[in-house]
């Protein structure tokens, strides 16, 4: 009979471990981010060790002294638990555990925590699933003790399940079923994006590092009410809105899931069906935190991630976010960007702006029309309005006198062959 492990909400109390194989500034930043997660996950941080080394050890992460120090710290501090800043492999969790004698996690499980709780939609919670199924299935002998060792806690919460089943061959039957239910929601969000194509509105898609502030512009921009909270992955589920750019045209914002430094590999391939949204749109913003101390480490991240997603060739409008906690003649440059733009999404400060650079560059993908149409055509005007830009129309004996930008593709419907 398969073992059966319960989930119980319990406060667990950690020690942070990182490796420092260099620049030892980016392991203590890499590692300030950990304790965000943690605490994100509902788990408190009680200390933290840096070890220097040129790798990983092999087998228990950490060498022999350093263990040691760690599992006087454990017991010192009463500590339920250790995170390591790095995603463990099966037989480094399994040596560690036993090493300390005390629950072992890794930068992946707290991850795959926070997204198993943050989870609304059927999407999400299918996708979390999946990368959580994923993960559990090539770690079941190193995660059989941690899991059962304190009963519950980060690691061992799942979308609307109250049990884990490790039984390993159940486990990819469940993977089984949530692919084909994952390709199904796909198929339904194939669907609405050709609608959209077919109806010729534009889609801008939002990405950035977590908690850049990508949900407070998507409210500020379109009056969403979207959950805008100052915690790393506060939203999950993507949304999609309207907005109206100042020329008239309309644009399809969407929102996506906050990417991270060592985002594991298997949430990467759980959400790519979401983050395909990005590769079928028309701009990128990129949204940046200007006031983090870490801007130029998290831009890379979000570009290496795009470029795993093979996200390429589009037009990128940078939007360096939190202007209103900076002075202005701070420098700010992205040179991957084709547009750069300042802005406080919380304040409103270059909005204006921002959308007439989107517009700007959807126009450059427009042609100038100017004809006057017979009155007895007048329902393409309306086409004009929705799908392009209309400057101006006037009123005359023979027609309606016309000057607007309209897309290249629909030139064909105001002069047939």
């Amino acid at each position: 009979m398969a073992e059966l492990f319960e989930n119980k909400e319990i406060q667990e109390q950690v020690i942070l471990i990182g490796i420092s194989t260099g620049d030892e500034r980016e392991a203590e930043a890499s590692l300030d981010e950990l304790g965000e997660l943690v605490k994100t996950a509902g788990a408190r941080t009680l200390g933290r060790v840096i070890q220097n080394r040129e790798a990983a050890h092999p087998a228990t992460y950490l060498g022999k002294g350093k263990i040691e120090e760690v599992k006087w710290m454990v017991w010192e501090t009463e500590a339920t638990g250790v995170v390591c800043d790095d995603e463990l492999s099966p037989a480094q969790l399994n040596n560690l555990e036993q090493a300390l004698d005390t629950k072992v996690m890794d930068r992946t499980m707290v991850i795959l925590d926070i997204f198993a709780s943050r989870a609304r939609t059927r999407e999400g919670k299918i996708q979390v699933e999946l990368a959580q199924l994923r993960f559990r299935a090539a770690r079941l002998v190193g995660m059989r003790n941690s899991l059962s060792r304190l009963g519950g806690g980060i690691g061992t919460r799942g979308p609307g399940e109250t049990k884990l089943e490790t039984d390993r061959r159940v486990i990819h039957q469940r993977i089984g079923q949530l692919k084909a239910e994952l390709q199904e929601v796909k198929r339904h969000r194939e669907v609405a994006r050709n609608r959209r194509t077919r109806n010729q509105v534009p889609v801008a898609a939002i990405v950035g590092y977590t908690n850049a502030g990508k949900s407070t512009l998507l409210n500020r921009l379109t009056h969403a009410g979207i959950l805008a909270e100052d915690k790393l992955f506060a939203t999950l589920d993507p949304t999609t809105r309207m907005v109206n750019l100042p020329g008239g045209q309309k644009v399809l914002l969407t929102d996506t899931v906050g990417f991270i430094r060592k985002l594991p590999h298997h949430l990467i391939e759980a959400f790519k069906s979401t983050l395909e949204e990005a590769r079928y749109s028309d701009i990128i913003l990129h949204v940046v935190d200007s006031s983090s101390p870490q801007m130029e480490m998290q831009m890379y991240v979000v570009y290496d991630t795009l470029r795993q997603l093979n996200i390429q060739d589009k037009t990128i409008i940078t939007v360096f976010n939190k202007m209103d906690q900076l002075a202005e003649d701070a420098i700010l440059r992205d040179f991957s960007a084709d547009y750069q733009v300042r802005i406080s999404a919380k304040t409103g400060q270059g909005l204006e702006e921002l959308l007439e650079v989107m517009e700007n560059v959807l126009r450059s993908r427009t042609v100038y029309l100017e004809k006057c149409f017979p009155y007895k055509e007048a329902g393409k005007i309306q086409i004009i309005r929705e799908k392009g830009q209309l400057l101006s129309e006037e009123y005359g004996q023979e027609g309606i006198e016309v000057k607007a930008y309209v897309p290249a593709e629909l030139f064909y419907l105001f002069f047939p062959s």
